[in-house]
């Protein structure tokens, strides 16, 4: 992995999404133990993966997973945790505004 060069690789993956009443939800495994890292990006190939209310379902599908370069990878582990603090400003209350 080079300072500016990404590199690409594929991957078989499972795709489980779960629709029911005590859980919604939607994971990626990928089969083969490939390991993300802080600015990589994960694209699953194929068509929509649609649950009915109350199943879960579970497909084998192929990834190709885009390696970030060393300094995006850097850029995304000292950026990251700024917008993780952001994301914590926010809170909830039960007063209406104007």
């Amino acid at each position: 992995m080079g300072l500016f060069t990404r590199s690409t690789e594929t991957a078989p993956c499972t795709v489980e999404i779960s629709h029911r009443f005590e859980e919604l939800s939607a994971h990626v495994r990928l089969d083969n133990g490939a390991v993300i890292h802080p600015g990589d990006e994960v694209l699953v190939h194929g068509p929509p993966v649609l649950a009915p209310f109350g199943a879960v379902i579970r497909e084998a599908r192929m990834a190709t997973i885009t390696r970030a370069s060393r300094l995006e990878s850097l850029w995304t582990r000292l950026t990251g945790n700024l917008e993780y603090m952001e994301l914590c400003e926010f809170s909830f209350s039960e007063e209406v505004t104007p």
